[in-house]
């Protein structure tokens, strides 16, 4: 059986929701295939690490890369992730964990993939798929850095807002 029909655990604990100004982007999370990076994800999100962060690599086309407090692609939480490659492609809506030159250097940012884009398969830890707000994700100021970025205001598990 391959990844991409096991039974996925939709469970609230497994949704992640991103809300920026334009509205909620629903992330379905997939310990399955990255329990280390989605356990991280949760981490943060529970820290409230995500808030007011912003969207600094956005290339239409390609996808939109946040999560560096810094705003400059060059820092994160200070915790490297050991990479979880998997079989999933890069289509668009997955969300995946940015990453330096070495495979074991994910931290805290991760970008969402805006179209198929095979040449990162293999290559970076995917932890999950934009199930609900693809428009809102097409919305996030483009640039490298953005003239006007795109503010994350908060991040949450579904299972912390929908008790």
């Amino acid at each position: 059986m391959s990844e991409a029909s096991e039974a996925i655990d939709t469970s609230k604990e497994n949704i992640l929701y991103i809300d920026i100004e334009a509205g909620r982007i629903e992330i379905l999370m997939r310990p399955d295939v990255a329990p280390n990076h989605v356990a991280r994800i949760k981490e943060l999100a529970r820290q409230g690490f995500y808030e007011g962060v912003i969207f600094h690599r956005v290339i239409p086309g390609f996808m939109a890369q946040g999560g560096d407090p810094t705003g400059t692609g060059t820092s994160g939480s200070g915790q490297n992730l050991k990479a979880e490659f998997s079989r999933l492609p890069h289509l668009r809506g997955t969300v995946s964990m940015a990453r330096a030159e070495t495979d074991d250097s994910a931290d805290s940012q991760f970008f969402i993939v805006l179209d198929r884009t095979p040449f990162l398969d293999d290559k970076y830890t995917v932890w999950g798929r934009v199930i609900k707000g693809m428009e809102f994700v097409e919305m996030i100021a483009p640039g490298e850095p953005p003239a006007n970025p795109t503010k994350i205001l908060k991040v949450q598990v579904a299972a912390d807002v929908d008790k």
